[in-house]
């Protein structure tokens, strides 16, 4: 039996924490904040008419499967989750007025079919055979297995059919272009990158699995939000004997040799273990918890953060769905104002980077009524941002100035609910960054650019009995993968 210590009571975190518990280890975790979630966060808002509550993180939950696994495999079934299947999944609104509901399944190419034409579906449903390729070979090869170098993707190579479903070298906005004439297809997809913090410009084609996870296989909201999936993992770990301590800061992975040996607290008291597991980002891990400039230098780019409108609403709205994405007219200028780039390929120039002024944005409108008084709406509304640091958040009037803006756009594109509203607050990539320590308030870490795209951090840590767990590092963000990187590194530890 190794004694364990956990740093993060995120998803990530205690989903390790259990699977290692279980296993027969003895696991500690310490958590900075009150409670556990990490990014899969809550917020509620008391008011005269009732309470108001909000997942300020994760909306979707996909690949159920994988939890049930999680579950099964550290004593049992999770009643505590109440799962809603979601149809649609998600209604597109594009600047022409067209509405897209997306679905699972195959009725999702009918339905294009109906919104934009025969033409339109039979592009995408040669898109989704060639989709279904990069899903098996990103579960068999990349998203359920250890991956710690570009040697190891290399080995696709002999695998003729696999190395051209994963298309080295090809973007997710290039494979639209290839496949797809519809623009609003294409914008469709371009929205996904967004999935791993990404400019599809520059994200690889390989993340077309993303889609295909969501739209082929479905999507729920758990009844009383997504956060209860924290609340069950916790009590999991608590069935397991797993002790975890709260508002308890660690500064530090305590290194003797080469070796982690635990972690000193931010009071000063160092507590001793055979194993370290960290589930932070990998830029705060190797920036300040295990100074290694050479592997910090490697996750300088940030991947996009979020702006966020936490809204109690007067009323309700009927041309919501449960999640509903408003399109601007040019999806590239939001890119460019969030990365500071302008251009493409050798043309490409640098700027400031600066929030979007005319954004897509995203509202969450559960029909829960554990999530808002009754005859109200709990709207979470969330903008694509660019990470504090390269933009300062907390500049005197920014954060509401900009909240004006996003509530102004959704005006302008037909849905104005500025006199319905009970409250507004508002969430900026500083406050997440506060929040879980996540350099910059980027919500996936270091962005999925590129072939390295592929590439997250490895789990294995930058010394021997060091790991990394989470959404910032192998196989990526999402809660689906975050629990499979929680299954990676428990496997590469071992039973008792």
């Amino acid at each position: 039996m190794a004694t364990v210590t956990v740093i993060g009571a995120g998803v990530g975190g205690l989903a390790t924490a259990a699977r290692l518990a279980a296993a027969g280890h003895r696991v500690t975790v310490f958590e900075q904040a009150t409670s556990a979630g990490g990014k899969l966060g809550r917020r509620s808002r008391v008011t005269a008419e009732g309470t108001f509550r909000f997942d300020t993180g994760p909306s979707l939950f996909t690949l159920p499967q994988v939890a049930a696994e999680l579950f099964a495999h550290t004593g049992g079934p999770a009643p505590e989750l109440d799962l809603v299947a979601l149809d649609p999944l998600v209604r597109h609104c594009f600047p022409d007025g067209t509405t897209l509901d997306s679905c699972a399944g195959p009725g999702f190419a009918d339905r294009i079919e109906a919104a934009l034409g025969p033409s339109a579906a039979n592009d995408w449903r040669r898109l989704w055979r060639r989709a279904g390729r990069v899903w098996d070979t990103s579960w068999r090869h990349v998203l359920t297995a250890p991956l710690d170098s570009p040697l190891q993707l290399a080995g696709l190579a002999w695998r003729l059919r696999d190395l051209a479903a994963i298309a080295p070298g090809r973007t997710l906005r290039g494979l639209g272009r290839r496949h797809l004439r519809d623009p609003r297809l294409r914008m469709l997809l371009d929205r996904y990158a967004t999935y791993t913090g990404a400019d599809p410009r520059r994200a690889p084609a390989a993340l077309l699995a993303i889609p295909y996870a969501e739209l082929e296989f479905g999507g729920w909201y758990l009844r009383g939000g997504l956060g209860t999936l924290a609340d069950a993992l916790l009590a999991r770990c608590a069935a397991l004997g797993v002790t975890v301590h709260f508002a308890t800061a660690v500064a530090s992975v305590l290194v003797e040799g080469s070796r982690a040996a635990g972690v000193v607290l931010a009071d000063g008291t160092t507590v001793r273990s055979d194993l370290v597991v960290a589930n932070a980002d990998a830029l705060h891990v190797y920036r300040d918890l295990l100074p290694s400039p050479r592997r910090a230098a490697g996750l300088a780019q940030r991947s996009l953060g979020g702006f966020v409108l936490l809204l109690g609403v007067r009323g309700t709205t009927p041309q919501l769905a449960h999640h509903t994405v408003f399109f601007p007219r040019d999806y590239d200028a939001e890119f460019d104002a969030i990365f500071g780039t302008a251009g493409a390929g050798v043309s490409r120039t640098s700027a400031p980077p600066r929030p979007p002024s005319d954004p897509a944005v995203f509202v969450t409108s559960p029909d829960d009524p554990a999530a808002r008084p009754d005859g109200h709406e709990a709207w979470f509304v969330l903008v694509n941002a660019p990470p504090q640091g390269p933009f300062d958040w907390r500049a005197p009037g920014v954060a509401d100035g900009y909240a004006d803006r996003v509530l102004a756009t959704l005006a302008e594109r037909g849905l104005d609910v500025r006199d319905r509203l009970l409250f507004r607050d508002v969430l900026t990539p500083a406050d997440l960054e506060t929040a879980t320590r996540s350099p910059g308030g980027a919500i996936y870490g270091t962005a999925s650019h590129g072939l390295t795209g592929l590439l997250r951090p490895p789990n294995r840590g930058a010394v021997r009995d060091l790991f990394l767990v989470g959404g910032s590092v192998h196989p990526g963000g999402g809660l689906p993968l975050v629990m499979l990187s929680a299954k990676i590194v428990a496997g590469r530890i071992g039973p008792a």
